[in-house]
């Protein structure tokens, strides 16, 4: 799939949908499950590129993995069994897979060399490569080890106490994973609560780990045992046809079995704040994530200011709450989001160029932006960025917009979200 041109919705949207399993807690499934002693079974499998790039490291190191569809058996046989791979491990545009498998590759007594495609060539590393120096990690690469491709000699690391300094669950998980291969205790503290997914993984799999408000600490050398997961809806997606149903009048949509980890849902808490209709039900516990069915009405929203504390929990949904805010009556102003800077793609810069090509009042900022509602928006063609949140923010805006949204290449989607389109074509 390359350029993709979306008509108006003259209607409202109505339906009802099962988004796709989480991304984080997929890629952290297959991860501890190929580390672990025993069979693991992950079902609701997110089948994207990313994850896949995942599996796909793990195999090359002798791990037994087979995927029918949403459901991936894995048969781990231990720290000690993974092999070195015969060539260069490839991560796509995969920033999870890189950051999380360099803690663990620090840590293993083998070689590897990791690269990854053109976007993921300029993405920050350090943040991941410096602490896990500290633990006496070997990691060498271009600009002193800041940029792919890296070459990491493995070996014992010894635990450090880390306090992060970059709102990063990437960054906590890398130094957490990196711990269980370390001498004594690792612990990193933060200031503002990241996503927490590995530190219940890590307890489902019989990690020692204690947590303790914003601190984490793993005891390395123990062995992980198998455990079976079930992966929940990712907000992340569903955030688009949440936004979708918030701003087509006469919209009703409902979205079933959606992660409600309180590390990220703030979209839920900014669609209430801004006067959605929105509702929940049927919230439950599976796999140590809280899950539930979400419905979402059309209503009048308002503009508020999103910062602080809360930019943690919607970091990956700021592109879809910009157009949702481009909707509300009154100044939408979101700061403290920096870290958009450094995603597939300076993601200010690109939401500011897609929304103002479509009409909206929007700014950026250094940390955020400002957007002036309610706009009407009108048709256009639009870059993606090769980024997946783009190109499906350009899609749901295609919606309310007054004549046809073409985007320029919507192939990265699969990353995250393969049946998209699908779902989205049975909402209309």
């Amino acid at each position: 799939m390359a350029e993709v041109t979306l008509a108006p919705c003259n209607h409202s949207l109505s339906g009802e949908i099962k988004v796709p399993g989480d991304k984080s807690i997929s890629h952290r499934a297959i991860i501890l499950g190929s580390l672990a002693n025993g069979v693991t079974k992950i079902t609701n499998f997110l089948d994207g590129e990313d994850c896949l790039r995942t599996i796909h490291a793990f195999q090359s190191m002798g791990v037994p993995i087979t995927q029918e569809g949403s459901t991936v058996t894995i048969h781990g046989k231990g720290f000690s069994a993974l092999e070195e791979p015969k060539e260069p491990l490839y991560f796509g545009n995969s920033g999870t897979t890189t950051r999380l498998m360099l803690g663990i590759l620090s840590g293993l007594n083998l070689f590897t060399t990791i690269y990854g495609d053109e976007s993921l060539t300029k993405r920050p590393m350090d943040r991941v490569v410096n602490p896990l120096r500290e633990m006496d990690a070997t990691i060498d690469g271009r600009n002193d080890g800041k940029l792919l491709p890296l070459s990491i000699r493995g070996k014992k690391l010894r635990g450090i106490e880390y306090t992060l300094p970059v709102k990063s669950a990437q960054v906590k998980s890398a130094v957490l994973l990196a711990g269980l291969f370390a001498e004594g205790k690792t612990t990193v503290i933060e200031k503002i609560g990241t996503r927490d997914h590995t530190e219940n993984m890590l307890e489902a799999f019989g990690a020692d780990i204690i947590r303790n408000g914003l601190s984490t600490t793993v005891t390395g050398n123990n062995e992980l045992i198998a455990s079976d997961v079930q992966v929940p809806g990712d907000i992340s997606s569903a955030a688009f046809f949440l936004v979708a149903g918030a701003i087509v009048p006469g919209s009703e949509i409902t979205l079933k079995n959606v992660g409600l980890n309180e590390t990220r849902t703030g979209i839920i808490d900014v669609l209430l704040k801004m006067g959605a209709d929105l509702e929940i039900k049927n919230k439950r516990l599976v796999s140590g994530e809280w899950i539930g069915d979400i419905t979402i009405r059309h209503s009048e929203l308002n503009g508020i200011t999103i910062d602080g504390d809360i930019i943690p929990r919607l970091i990956d949904e700021i592109p879809i709450i910009a157009l949702l805010a481009s909707q509300a009556n009154g100044e939408t102003v979101i700061k403290d989001a920096e870290e958009l800077r450094v995603k597939e793609t300076d993601r200010i810069a690109a939401v500011v160029d897609v929304l103002s090509t479509l009409g909206a009042n929007i700014q950026g900022t250094e940390d955020g932006m400002i957007i002036k509602g309610k706009t009407p928006l009108k048709g256009g063609k639009v870059l993606a960025y090769h980024d997946h949140r783009i190109a499906m923010m350009s899609a749901i805006a295609s919606l309310v917009a007054n004549d046809h949204v073409t985007i320029d290449d919507a192939s990265s989607i699969s990353i995250s979200y393969p049946s998209f389109f699908d779902h989205l074509n049975s909402l209309i």
